[in-house]
């Protein structure tokens, strides 16, 4: 079989970055672009870093299209207090020499959908669903084309990271998620539940930057700087490297388990707004839309993660 075909929709976001280096260093697959939406940091940021991950990858050759500014009807909720305010802050790179592919991000996931066979893309949000909300609206004939789409959001034990009931990803563009959790694709979610067994701790950070290779020392930049967020919030000995778990998961799906459930998206609850209502006991009937997963094992994780960002 060749390789699977992936379109990334991000909003770099540290761990959106190591997310998009472990995809591009890795050959089962095939990265036919990244979209960028406005989450972390606003989109004109976002856009950049994208960029300069892909030159830092030494990847130049990948398009890369700004999308959405803006949530579908809600004021833009960013993250500087977590990520920094380039959004990439923890070491200095450059500026992208590569510029922005023409046209909007919202375009190309339609022509890209329209163009490839059915049934052969997969698209991977780490970032709020904006873009692809849009896509499906402006384009109903291109969701039955979706293969699958593998997704960071949400959460169910674990419950908010932004609010008490919310996680970040979700919470940013309620509307748009629950126009992509009903639209009928195949839909895999990568919750704070299990993102949060994947933790960077000490021996994982500095086995990256023992690579002795710049990508290395950029991912271990990273992670000791954004870590410092969580582990004062949570007391945990590391912060979760949310985004890369969906890339993982295409590359050794064994990794993870979980279970074939409902999940809705709250929209006006008080304060509730953002919350995945996950039917993890199937108690409400209604019927399953949503494999979420619950758990990873962490060291086979972070050895994929540690190999692979060694080949760059």
């Amino acid at each position: 079989m060749g390789a699977r075909k992936i379109i990334i929709d991000t909003d770099p976001g540290q761990d959106d970055a190591v997310a998009i280096l472990l995809a591009l260093a890795s050959p089962e697959l095939e990265v036919l672009g990244l979209t960028t939406v406005a989450g972390n940091v606003p989109l004109a940021l976002t856009s950049k870093n994208a960029r300069v991950v892909c030159e830092l990858a030494g990847r130049s050759d990948i398009r890369v299209f700004a999308g959405c500014e803006a949530p579908l009807t809600r004021q833009l909720v960013t993250a500087e207090h977590v990520h920094g305010k380039t959004g990439l802050d923890g070491i200095a790179l450059p500026d992208p020499s590569m510029p922005l592919a023409e046209g909007h991000a919202v375009d190309f996931l339609i022509e890209t959908l329209r163009e490839e066979a059915p049934g052969t893309v997969t698209l991977c949000p780490i970032g709020p669903l904006t873009n692809i909300a849009t896509a499906f609206q402006k384009a109903p004939d291109i969701v039955e084309r979706v293969a699958e789409i593998v997704l960071m959001g949400g959460a169910y034990f674990e419950v908010g990271n932004v609010t008490p009931a919310a996680e970040f990803n979700i919470y940013v563009d309620p509307e748009a998620a629950s126009i992509v959790f009903k639209s009928g694709v195949p839909l895999v979610v990568m919750p704070l539940d299990v993102t949060h067994q994947a933790l960077t701790t000490r021996a994982r950070v500095e086995a990256f930057r023992n690579l002795g290779t710049r990508v290395g020392h950029a991912v271990a930049s990273w992670t000791d700087f954004f870590e410092r967020f969580d582990m004062a919030k949570y007391g945990s000995e590391g912060a979760p490297l949310h985004d890369p778990c969906t890339i993982a998961y295409l590359i050794e799906p064994d990794l993870f388990s979980g279970r074939h459930i409902n999940v809705e998206i709250e929209l006006e609850g008080r304060f509730t707004a953002g919350m995945t209502v996950a039917d993890w006991w199937r108690v409400s009937g209604r019927e399953a839309n949503a494999m979420f997963i619950g758990d990873v094992d962490a060291d086979g994780f972070f050895a994929l993660l540690t190999e692979r960002i060694g080949r760059l």
